[in-house]
């Protein structure tokens, strides 16, 4: 090979190698993080704990998530990603018997489910078996969705309401299984993490009705919410 041959050639390899993208052409970015909230009125009506939640994620650098869901905002009087599946008088038993969660999950495909429900379920006197059974039950569903889906599921706020005197007991011994059933149900590809919204809360002091969230209810709400959620989105 001569000498003008070998020049041209290593001119030529040496445009490729500083050469930029083609014009209008734009690095690939990646999917942001979606993040479904599953549940009843504690989770949408109007739920203004995932409006605190979706600002502290974004002011601390978790600015590549999608919070989605096929319900949308219900106010808050702050700007926010309101997407969300909080159905209010839902029970989690009559969600996983009539499979609406597949249909939720099949509009939305998250990539994490954060997910407070049983609070009807409770109000409605069913067992604590029948009520881990339904999460079971949800649990296939969302990993049928997404193989590698992140789960993070609460131990319910404590409800007291004037109409069920037995409510507070109840909740007491659903929050009592919800970790043993979630060591049962973790997976490495599918991590179910357990986050106590139960310890600190206050019905006469953080609820308005004995039930549902005051604003200092959604403040230790999303608060306890962050650290769980903050992990998984930035797996």
């Amino acid at each position: 090979m001569n000498r003008a041959v070998l020049r041209a050639l290593l001119s030529a390899v040496l445009v490729l190698l500083t050469a930029g993208p083609a014009p209008g052409a734009a690095a690939a970015q990646p999917a942001p993080v979606r993040v479904m909230p599953l549940g009843d009125s504690i989770t949408g009506s109007p739920g203004c704990w995932r409006s605190l939640l979706w600002n502290r994620l974004q002011d601390n650098g978790f600015t590549d998530i999608d919070f989605v869901g096929t319900l949308g905002p219900q106010g808050c009087g702050v700007p926010y990603d309101g997407d969300n599946e909080g159905h209010g008088g839902a029970l989690v038993t009559t969600v996983a018997a009539q499979n609406h969660l597949v249909g939720w999950l099949a509009a939305t495909n998250p990539d994490v489910v954060i997910m407070h429900f049983g609070t009807n379920d409770v109000w409605s006197n069913r067992p604590t078996s029948v009520i881990l059974d339904a999460y079971s039950t949800l649990v296939a569903q969302m990993r049928a969705n997404n193989p590698a889906m992140r789960i993070i599921v609460a131990r319910i706020i404590p409800m007291n309401p004037t109409s069920c005197g037995e409510c507070a007991a109840r909740v007491v011994d659903l929050n009592a299984a919800i970790p043993g059933w979630a060591a049962a149900q973790d997976t490495a590809a599918s991590p179910v993490t357990v986050v106590d919204q139960w310890t600190g809360f206050s019905t006469a002091a953080d609820t308005y009705d004995g039930v549902h969230p005051n604003a200092s209810g959604d403040q230790k709400i999303s608060d306890r919410w962050y650290p769980a959620v903050a992990a998984a989105v930035g797996r």
